[in-house]
């Protein structure tokens, strides 16, 4: 497997980890996959700080184990340079469809892979 690959993957299992209830529920699991300078831009159009996601994302959709959860797909990921990895997917969850996109990067040899940047845009219901 080349370095490539294993970077794409290992970034596309910290980003199914982060659709995992148990990790959205617990602030020391979610820490360790987000990278301390994260910034988000929802799919409603807040921008979201390290900070701020970390004190809601148990309240968001996909937190509770009863709940709606994401459905990804379609992942695609290239790595932009050593320690920097793009991942586009979509996702659908209680009917609502969006189009996802982060970078992940790991900082060090010893370091792991931490999403740095996430947005998501929302897919019309008429739109393929």
């Amino acid at each position: 497997m080349s370095r490539e690959t294993e970077d794409v993957r290992e970034a596309i299992a910290g980003e199914l980890r982060l659709m995992d209830p148990r990790v959205r529920m617990s602030r020391t699991l979610a820490r360790q996959l987000m990278d301390p300078d994260f910034v988000e831009v929802g799919a409603s159009g807040r921008r979201w700080t390290y900070d701020e996601m970390l004190a809601a994302l148990s309240g968001l959709d996909g937190g509770a184990e009863g709940g709606p959860r994401y459905e990804p797909s379609n992942f695609t990921g290239v790595l932009l340079a050593p320690g920097l990895v793009h991942l586009t997917y979509e996702t659908t969850s209680d009917g609502e469809r969006a189009r996802r996109s982060s970078l992940w990067r790991k900082q060090g040899p010893s370091a792991t892979w931490q999403m740095y940047y996430h947005q998501a845009t929302p897919i019309p219901p008429d739109s393929m």
